[in-house]
């Protein structure tokens, strides 16, 4: 094993190594979301406000589908994680290739099907009959890409899992760097308009997937093909389905309420629609590093539930908290500080009701940061510890939270109501994962004293 590209989190001071596991995830969300961020502009500078907004409308279908892969591949992880914790390598390299041969199959379903229902899904939601040639356009390119997606996903979870958070950020930040390069170029000198901008997002995932896989192979000895291992086991892809379908199945449930909630958006109109995606990409930049703690959490208690390691789980988790909180504080004087800069740079010198708007979204949701944070933690604890079932009642949670803020907005309160329909969303699913943690915690902690005893 390639020491230096692993890392064991069952010993160490936790807060030490959860942070030091972050960075490199927390950099990564920062890159990914610049890169997120300057396509925004590029798309609503170059391109215009229109398209900023068809790609806005399609925000909530990519994250029904993006959702469900990224869920799916890091919750096949966790018992590679598991496995790593438990010092058992021919489980890592079994749980790894019977990852692959799901994944494959997951994705070219997701491909073909979701492309296919683009349009009609799209109409569904009320995209705004303006805005609806170029977000099917933008949309369909995504979906044509789902396989560079769960290339990039799986083969990044897998490294984590052994420990190594730092190469998926390396090939991340060439990805980034790379997308905005052909974001600029297929859009302004190729004048490829909606196409360039999603093509350039596949091309760019596809390389940074591939970077993954080279250095998987190539470079960590725990992770070299032997031949024995490649068939299909099904007691091993009974596991990965049981803890990583049901991680895939609670990002898009909550991704069902976020398609509730865009189309009560769209029902207000054009100019909240480009608010509210302007003021949801700024504050992704600001919240999807609370998200990379979390998937740090995930690898920390996958690792420590093999090692049986409880006592280290509850450490983590006061420790997470700790990280989260003092980040929140960061986050919010900085949305405080600079949100009228932050919009204008994505809309332009303004003072419409998108601008308006969008600094109003921020101004309300940053308020609430914190409970996001904390759900991050407890999720991906619940995940880490191979309950993933439970997370799809967590996405429930959500799922409530999101159709009342999309109810209340249409009948009663506008645009104000989207704007804490996302807190109310973490809110609910985080009162359900506090619930369960403590209760496994209990158990688990209980029944490994016994045997202890």
């Amino acid at each position: 094993m390639n020491a230096s590209s692993t890392t064991d989190l069952t010993t160490g001071r936790p807060i030490t190594r959860i942070l030091i596991f972050s960075i490199p995830l927390v950099l990564g969300t920062i890159f990914q979301q610049l890169y997120s961020f300057a396509d925004t502009v590029i798309v609503g500078r170059c391109i215009g406000v229109d398209a900023l907004a068809a790609v806005g409308t399609t925000y909530s279908l990519h994250f029904l589908t993006l959702g469900f892969v990224q869920g799916t591949c890091i919750g096949f992880g966790i018992p590679i994680a598991q496995s790593f914790g438990a010092k058992n390598d021919t489980d890592v390299r079994r749980f790894l290739w019977n990852g692959v041969w799901l994944c494959i199959i997951i994705s070219l379903f997701l491909a073909v099907g979701m492309t296919l229902l683009a349009r009609p899904l799209l109409c569904l939601i009320q995209t705004p009959e303006e805005l609806l040639s170029m977000a099917v356009i933008y949309i369909q390119v995504l979906f044509a890409g789902i396989p560079a997606s769960v290339l990039y996903n799986y083969s990044a979870s897998v490294l984590r899992a052994v420990g190594d958070s730092k190469h998926p950020f390396y090939f991340l930040l060439i990805s980034c760097i790379l997308n905005v390069i052909l974001d600029y170029i297929f859009i302004v000198p190729f004048q490829m308009g909606i196409f360039g901008a999603a093509f350039a997002t596949v091309l760019s995932q596809l390389i940074s997937g591939l970077l993954n896989c080279w250095w998987a192979f190539s470079k960590i000895e725990l992770i070299r093909i032997h031949k024995e291992e490649l068939p299909i086991s099904v007691p091993h892809i009974k596991r990965l389905c049981y803890v990583g379908l049901p991680m895939g199945f609670e990002y898009s449930v909550s991704a069902i309420g976020a398609i509730v909630m865009q189309g009560a958006i769209n029902s207000l109109g054009s100019a909240l629609v480009a608010a509210q995606t302007a003021g949801e990409k700024i504050r992704q930049l600001f919240t999807l590093p609370m998200e990379s703690v979390g998937m740090a959490m995930a690898t920390y208690a996958g690792q420590n539930y093999g090692a049986k390691r409880f006592d280290r789980v509850k450490q983590g988790i006061t420790s997470g908290l700790t990280i989260q909180f003092l980040y929140c504080i960061v986050a919010w004087s900085a949305i405080f500080l600079f949100k009228k800069p932050l919009v204008v740079l994505v809309l332009g010198e303004s003072t419409s009701e998108t601008a308006v708007g969008a600094i109003q979204y921020l101004t309300l949701i940053s308020n609430l940061f914190l409970i996001h944070g904390s759900l991050m933690i407890f999720r991906n604890t619940l995940q880490g510890l191979g309950y993933s079932f439970h997370a799809i009642l967590s996405g429930i949670g959500e799922l409530i939270g999101r159709s009342m803020g999309g109810l209340l907005a249409v009948e009663w309160f506008g645009f104000t109501a989207i704007c804490y329909a996302n807190p109310l969303a973490w809110f609910l699913a985080l009162c359900y994962c506090v619930f369960m943690v403590t209760l496994v915690l209990k158990k688990k902690t209980s029944i490994h004293n016994s045997v202890q005893a």
